[in-house]
């Protein structure tokens, strides 16, 4: 990039560089031959020094003088056109250099490597985000927050320059760039060895197939997760390894399913995906029964057909059924008109689903429907982040927002990739299991969504832990969540999973043993990950964790108790 801004001066500059050279040499060689006269009257010519340096002050108006002897009518008749052809000379040159700063071209290249000498100056794990809307928003801000940094790519300038605005934890390079372009996403640093992955959030699913396909191929080490609004993108990505594909879509309809079934297990999903110091979530318990569903885009369809699954009826409303190939008996309408929520039948129903993509419209159809029938569970979609405060004054018992919901898994996948694990085991456990669970967790965390983290141990990951295991030293799990400060009071965590291997242990009990090599999820107040690193990092904290001894344990000392 620092050679194409030079080459890019150097081309645009070159005749009016060589205008300058060319007005200085003929100025310079022309006073040097002009005659002139010393003190004594003698005849005498000026030095190339002298010379040029008259000619130095006098072009660029600065001053004028007579040196090192007053001149001859010859050589003032020379400085005199001297300076009037140079002072033209300089006119053009600053000109010029005003149009290159001024020219798109110039101005592209001086972006493009002051954003690639930011990325280079990154020392820390970042993420290459592709696309800044409102996913793009959350995403950038939880991982900036976080252990993470991040560099942005997006095609619309303004959200650029928003995001430079924003007062971040850290520096984030940005630039407006079409990412899906392989040069561009190495000008982003694909190839840097902080990068830890690339996410593509873009609205168009065919530019985040590319992304993802570029990124494959040019580091196929990377974690690469995109979101795609349709099942035939999804299936494309998935099949060349992208490491995960998220349809905001059927994710939520995925969540409102799960609430049907078993309330607890959605309400611990909440809990465990929620960002850290959150105020917890409500327990909702949707109604069984006809539903009614006011629009059949891709969200309506993916939660037709889990709702279907599920075994609740619902009928449709559609502006134009034909053109989504709505099932038969559709009702025809936007779904914000009495008339049309009275043709559904309304008056027989338990809930109602505003899905559209239009904001205004799902808020009249709650409105609406609220009126028909006080009562019904209100679910809606909400399409732009700033409408948020109008779908929190309209008491909703659910909402759909795309940004949301990608962002938490997005972040789940990135900093707590065991916990994609947990949920996975979450669906296959009964309600009841999980509200044992809550019960159990809620007391810890208060009214504050937990803090989930990931503990290896490793020589990495726990230092100390690792090393007493490799010496042979049994750890259980109870032990582990001992208080480092006070080892008769329990953390305020619970470990949620141990992986060892391809073999994951759900809710270990206290006398479950640890291993060197395991990855452990847990999950509890915040501040409790802070406590626990003492355990795991210093041997001090784990002996008295393990057997109650305190106090130095130097060589020294060790010598003087005896037991070196």
């Amino acid at each position: 990039m620092n050679n194409q801004a030079i080459f890019v001066i150097l081309r645009r500059m070159r005749a009016p560089l060589l205008a300058l050279i060319t007005t200085y040499a003929v100025t310079v060689l022309g006073l040097v031959l002009m005659p002139g006269v010393n003190a004594q009257g003698e005849p005498e010519r000026l030095s190339f020094f002298h010379a040029f340096y008259i000619i130095t002050y006098t072009a660029t108006t600065t001053g004028f003088g007579e040196l090192p002897h007053p001149f001859s009518d010859a050589q003032r008749a020379w400085v005199t056109f001297s300076m009037y052809l140079s002072i033209v000379a300089w006119l053009y040159a600053i000109g010029a250099l005003i149009a290159l700063v001024r020219d798109p071209t110039f101005q592209r290249v001086f972006v493009e490597s002051r954003f690639a000498a930011a990325v280079r100056r990154i020392r820390e794990p970042f993420y290459i985000v592709c696309g800044y809307g409102d996913t793009g928003t959350v995403v950038v801000e939880a991982l900036v927050n976080g252990i993470f940094s991040a560099v942005v790519i997006d095609r619309d300038e303004t959200r650029i320059n928003e995001l430079a605005l924003k007062d971040l934890a850290r520096p984030v390079p940005a630039l407006a760039a079409d990412a899906s372009l392989p040069d561009t996403l190495l000008l982003a640093g694909l190839e840097h060895p902080r990068c830890a992955g690339v996410i593509a959030l873009y609205a168009d699913d065919h530019t985040n197939l590319k992304i993802a396909i570029s990124a494959k191929l040019l580091n196929p080490q990377l974690q690469v997760i995109c979101r795609a609004a349709s099942h035939d993108t999804q299936a494309n990505m998935e099949s060349f390894n992208t490491d995960a594909v998220i349809n905001p879509f059927d994710s939520f309809a995925d969540r409102l399913a799960m609430a049907l079934h078993s309330p607890d297990s959605h309400l611990l999903y909440e809990w465990l995906t929620a960002s850290p110091g959150e105020p917890l979530a409500r327990r909702i318990n949707p109604p069984r029964g006809t539903w009614v569903l006011c629009g059949y885009g891709r969200f309506g369809k993916a939660l037709a057909r889990h709702m279907e699954y599920e075994g609740v009826s619902m009928v449709i409303i559609e502006a134009t059924p034909e053109r989504v190939d709505a099932p038969e008996g559709t009702v025809r309408g936007r779904g914000t008109e009495a008339v049309t929520l009275r043709e559904a039948h309304i008056e027989r129903a338990v809930g109602i689903v505003a899905g559209t993509d239009d904001d205004a419209n799902n808020l009249s159809m709650i409105v609406t429907a609220r009126m028909l029938k006080p009562g019904l569970f209100m679910v809606a979609r909400q399409n732009q982040r700033e409408n948020e405060a109008l779908f929190e004054a309209a008491g909703l018992d659910l909402v759909m927002q795309r940004s949301r919901a990608i962002a938490r898994r997005i972040l789940s996948l990135v900093s707590t990739p065991l916990l994609i694990h947990f949920l996975r085991h979450l669906r296959h456990e009964s309600n009841d299991w999980a509200a044992q669970l809550i019960g159990r967790l809620q007391p810890l965390i208060n009214d504050e969504a937990p803090e989930v983290w990931t503990v290896d141990v490793t020589p990495g990951g726990a230092s100390a832990l690792h090393a007493a295991l490799s010496e042979g030293q049994s750890v259980s799990c109870g032990q582990l969540l001992s208080d480092p400060r006070d080892r008769d009071e329990r953390l305020r965590a619970l470990i949620l999973l141990i992986r060892r291997g391809e073999e994951e242990l759900l809710l270990p009990a206290a006398d479950a043993q640890i291993e060197a090599g395991d990855r452990l999820l847990f999950a509890g107040r915040r501040g409790a990950a802070r406590t626990l690193d003492l355990t795991l990092f210093n041997v001090h904290a784990l002996r008295y964790v393990l057997s109650g001894a305190s106090g130095p344990n130097g060589a020294l000392w060790r010598w003087l108790r005896g037991e070196a």
